[in-house]
């Protein structure tokens, strides 16, 4: 399934593989053309891929990717260009504040404290969390799918960040993360526990 508001970006290979397609009729110098078009329309479909998720117990990881801070009530995890970009919510809970901060494109990996991002408040039973999502070197554009007053259920789909980036997980004090760093997780695995 191709996640919510990019179908329209998921599909943007695909004139220009059909036209090239339609050209090979008249040339053969546009077979050239076509695999190069083929494999770019392939991989839009495979990054802009909405996928299920099992829900783990605690509080779950919003996101696919790569732990790259665990710890002090904190968990970030870095999203390759592999892993799937729809954020799912970690936690019961009412989205209480959501702020969007334009900002540069820096490597989500690298010192990101100038990028692009949304912070997104969560009032729980668990206590108050926040999601922080990061607008990486290629990521153009964050998409939520929420708004403030929102009511959502754990691993619900908060939004997605187009192309590599990194999300941000702000702990209440009582939770113990789990994961380690360096480890690979995929949305929906706990993060943290009581």
């Amino acid at each position: 399934m191709i996640a919510r508001k990019c179908l329209h970006i998921a599909l943007l290979p695909l004139p220009f593989l059909l036209l090239f397609a339609t050209l090979t009729l008249f040339s053969s110098f546009f077979l050239y053309l076509l695999p190069i078009f083929l494999l770019l329309q392939i991989f839009f479909l495979f990054f802009f891929r909405d996928m299920p998720r099992s829900i783990e117990e605690g509080i779950i990881s919003p996101a696919d990717g790569k732990v790259m801070h665990a710890g002090d009530g904190r968990v970030s995890i870095f999203m390759s260009l592999l892993d799937m970009h729809v954020n799912l919510m970690p936690c019961d809970g009412k989205i209480v504040g959501m702020r969007h901060y334009p900002g540069r494109h820096a490597p989500a990996y690298g010192d990101v404290g100038k990028n692009e991002r949304m912070e997104i408040d969560i009032e729980s039973s668990a206590g108050k969390i926040k999601v922080i999502q990061i607008a990486g070197m290629v990521a153009r554009r964050i998409v939520p799918y929420v708004e403030e007053g929102d009511v959502l259920k754990k691993g619900e789909k908060m939004g997605i960040i187009r192309f590599g980036s990194r999300v941000d997980v702000i702990l209440p004090e009582k939770w113990r993360v789990v994961v380690k760093r360096g480890q690979k997780i995929k949305a929906g695995t706990t993060i943290a526990v009581e």
